[in-house]
């Protein structure tokens, strides 16, 4: 998650103080990442250093306003203007558990999947809930809320779609006697970062 554009893309609506910016922040994102204090005057720290903002008026409680320069603003609108690239794959944490339950010993990887499958099925559920209730959205901060509740529902859903279709995938792995556990490695480990595993043949754009 980009703060560092966020908070840029808030600044160009004009200046605003620290707290202010945090409240900005989080009822145009539904409150669903929030954000404390430290982070927002660590970034707007930063932001001053690279010359994208810069100190403004204070009022009479002592609030200090900061506003965008010509550089925040042209940063701003090529952030908004501009693809998201994911530079590289997330660490999911499911992913991860899974991978490296598949290669242990007397773990029960079917019943790791039933209690996630579960799990993820009641985040669906209280997702679905919430985007019922919020599919007439009366106001502006109402569909930005709706567009974060959908998001995270079709994560949830995109989730358990995976867990049904690693049991697909461990079931033919079975069949090809593919799984059994691997013990730890008697190779010494080569310096540096490992190879990543890359993609061929990706489709271009």
């Amino acid at each position: 998650m980009s703060i560092r554009q966020s908070l840029l893309a808030i600044l160009n609506q004009g200046p605003c103080y620290g707290y202010q910016l945090r409240s900005e922040f989080d009822r145009r994102t539904g409150s669903t990442w929030p954000l404390n204090v430290g982070q927002i005057y660590n970034t707007l720290d930063r932001l001053e250093r690279d010359g994208l903002v810069e100190k403004a008026d204070s009022d009479q409680a002592g609030h200090i306003y900061y506003a965008i320069t010509a550089a925040g603003s042209a940063e701003a609108h090529g952030w908004l203007s501009s693809a998201v690239v994911r530079v590289g794959p997330a660490r999911d944490e499911l992913a991860i558990k899974l991978a490296i339950a598949v290669t242990l010993p007397d773990v029960d990887v079917a019943a790791v999947i039933q209690t996630q499958r579960k799990s993820s099925l009641g985040t669906v559920q209280e997702l679905t809930s919430l985007r019922d209730t919020s599919a007439k959205p009366a106001s502006t901060e109402d569909l930005a809320a709706l567009l974060v509740i959908e998001s995270q529902l079709f994560a949830a859903e995109a989730e358990v779609r995976w867990l049904e279709h690693i049991k697909t995938r461990l079931a033919q792995a079975a069949e090809a006697g593919v799984r059994a556990p691997m013990p730890l490695s008697t190779k010494t480990p080569k310096r540096g970062r490992p190879v990543k595993r890359t993609l061929h043949n990706a489709p271009t754009q």
